[in-house]
């Protein structure tokens, strides 16, 4: 190199280091304003990757309690698929399964409400003071529990601290009282207390429904309050002793 040239060079190298410019980036010029070429994205990484879980699938528990109610043959078949049927938290704070009494393939079948502090002790429905006004109740048309009424409860459990049942409860639970009935055949549904027209009916008002024949599964069903309200509240049993003529005479025509 020329002495000239070399002290020019030199010179211009160090401007460029007082500029800041101490660092030799390509040997080619870089066009800073074209147009990148297209990036490439990586691939998505899969969804359940080395060491992480896969992602949970929500079940279906309606679905999952209606097979099993389905499968079922008989009523103590249901009875045995319900004590497995583990997906209703329900079961954990009760004593006992609430599933029955009566007599099985009676005309009449009686759906009561959620099982009580009694009945779930007694593992039956209707205990104490209410068990005593429904038999009474029941004699003064010539129905008994012992030979002609079946009962079930519309939840097979008790709620915590007898609360009303949730919607998803009832959802959930629904195809087992299906199939019981669709099971014990009866020819007459009495269909006692609020909660009971909820799940059957999908309404409430109890006072309003009753002593109206409704449709049920195909089958003439009959609002009315419990004997539970009929204590609390005397002047209804007017009206329940007209519903328990209803259901005589219903009988009678069968």
């Amino acid at each position: 190199m020329e002495s000239a040239e070399y002290h020019s060079a030199l010179a211009a190298l160090a401007w460029q280091i007082e500029l800041g410019a101490d660092e030799s980036v390509s040997d080619s010029p870089v066009d800073r304003y074209g147009v990148p070429a297209a990036v490439v994205k990586p691939a998505a990484a899969p969804a359940a990757s080395a060491g992480m879980p896969a992602p949970v699938q929500e079940v279906d528990l309606v679905a999952v309690a209606r097979a099993t109610a389905e499968a079922a043959q008989d009523i103590d078949g249901l009875r045995a698929a319900l004590m497995g049927f583990d997906h209703c938290d329900l079961k954990l704070g009760a004593r006992n399964l609430v599933f029955s009494d009566g007599a099985p393939g009676a005309r009449v079948m009686i759906i009561t409400e959620t099982p009580t502090r009694d009945e779930d002790r007694e593992g039956r429905p209707f205990a104490g003071r209410a068990a005593q006004l429904l038999d009474k109740m029941l004699g003064a048309i010539d129905l008994s529990r012992e030979s002609s009424v079946y009962i079930a409860s519309v939840l097979p459990w008790r709620t915590p601290q007898d609360r009303d049942p949730k919607s998803e409860e009832i959802a959930m639970l629904l195809p087992f009282l299906q199939r019981h009935i669709a099971l014990a055949q009866p020819d007459v549904l009495v269909l006692m207390g609020n909660q009971t027209c909820q799940a059957l009916l999908g309404k409430r008002g109890i006072t309003r429904l009753r002593g109206e024949w409704v449709e049920v599964l195909g089958k003439p069903a009959l609002p009315m309050f419990h004997p539970e309200q009929l204590m609390r509240t005397p002047v209804a049993k007017r009206d329940a002793w007209a519903d328990l003529l209803s259901i005589k005479a219903k009988l009678g025509n069968g």
